[in-house]
C-alpha cells in the first residue's frame, strides 16, 4: 500500500523559508519519479516540481529560482526547500509519485502559509 507523509509546513513571513519532507512507503522509490504539488484555498491543484531518478529536477515557472526539490534514496524522503516566499505560495503541499500509475496515491499534505 502505498504511503505519502508531507510534513514541514507552517506560518511564515514573506520573505522567509521552509522546508517540506514526505516520507514515501508502498514504492520502489529509488526508481520512482516523484514530485511537489500544492492545492491554494478556491484553486485547482497545480505541479510544482520533480525530480527523477537521475536526479534531474524540473520546476514550474511560478517557483523556479526559490524552489529546490532533492531526494534522499536511502531514507525514502523528498524534500522541498522553499526560498523568498510569498503570499501567493500559500497553499496545501502534496507529494506524490510523477507516474499515472499513482494518480489517486495523495497524502493528507502539509499547509504552508505565507503572510504579508
Amino acid at each position: 500500500q502505498v504511503q505519502l507523509a508531507e510534513s514541514g509546513g507552517g506560518l511564515v513571513q514573506a520573505g522567509g523559508s521552509l522546508r517540506l519532507s514526505c516520507a514515501a512507503s508502498g514504492i520502489t522509490f529509488s526508481i520512482t519519479d516523484m514530485g511537489w504539488y500544492r492545492q491554494a484555498p478556491g484553486k485547482q491543484r497545480e505541479w510544482v516540481a520533480t525530480i527523477r531518478t537521475s536526479g534531474y529536477t524540473t520546476y514550474a515557472e511560478s517557483v523556479k529560482g526559490r524552489f529546490t526539490i532533492s531526494r534522499d534514496n536511502a531514507k525514502n524522503i523528498v524534500h522541498l526547500q522553499m526560498n523568498s516566499l510569498k503570499p501567493e505560495d500559500t497553499a496545501v503541499y502534496y507529494c506524490k509519485p510523477t507516474s499515472p500509475y499513482y494518480a489517486r496515491n495523495w497524502g493528507q499534505g502539509t499547509q504552508v502559509t505565507v503572510s504579508s
